[in-house]
């Protein structure tokens, strides 16, 4: 059975006094550290909790569960770290976001996403939440990238755009995932300039 459209406001409880959103980060970013360390399953409130030097009360006023805990850094990351560049060319476009892209895949979060991954056969609401907020957000800006670049006369009519946005973050979990090959400067750019932007009609 499919799982539920993921909601965003439904992971979060209120209780007691005002929540201070500051701290709200600190936990995200504690709960990221000890997920890219240990992984998903051995993540506990107890460890977020000495990581982020909180009260585990100050956890649970904030999330339930580690699976809505989780849930909503995921949503939190999805929202805060993906910029959406217009530099007025579609290779200036694609190199400036797939770097910022890589760079953001190689540190704690690319560790945490890695750790995620293979949970989300096992985790339905948690596979539901990484796709429709990490993953459609990484879309999103693409498509937005290719949308301009098409008004700009840059992308041919029948360039397979839905197969140009799976590939470039096709290209870079590729690497994170299972090769453990650097995600830097050179590779970004080679995918642009010999992958992504043939598939439009675009010359290097």
């Amino acid at each position: 059975m499919a799982a539920a459209p993921y909601d965003a406001g439904s992971r979060t409880v209120q209780r007691g006094r005002p929540r201070d959103a500051s701290r709200d980060d600190a936990l995200r970013k504690a709960a990221l550290e000890v997920m890219a360390e240990v992984g998903y399953r051995a993540l506990t409130m107890d460890a977020v909790a000495a990581k982020a030097r909180a009260g585990k009360a100050t956890i649970y006023r904030r999330w339930e569960s580690k699976l809505d805990l989780v849930i909503d850094t995921c949503a939190q990351l999805a929202n805060q770290n993906l910029p959406s560049p217009d530099t007025g060319s579609l290779a200036g476009d694609l190199r400036e976001f797939l770097r910022t892209f890589a760079a953001f895949l190689s540190g704690p979060i690319g560790k945490a996403a890695q750790a995620l991954v293979g949970e989300l056969p096992h985790e339905p609401e948690l596979a539901a939440a990484f796709r429709e907020t990490f993953l459609i957000s990484q879309r999103d800006v693409l498509r937005g990238i290719l949308d301009r670049a098409t008004t700009r006369g840059e992308v041919r009519a029948d360039a397979p755009r839905g197969m140009v946005v799976e590939l470039a973050g096709a290209a870079l979990t590729y690497r994170l995932m299972l090769t453990g090959d650097p995600l830097d400067v050179p590779f970004v750019d080679r995918v642009v300039d010999q992958v992504l932007l043939p598939l439009v009609g675009q010359p290097s």
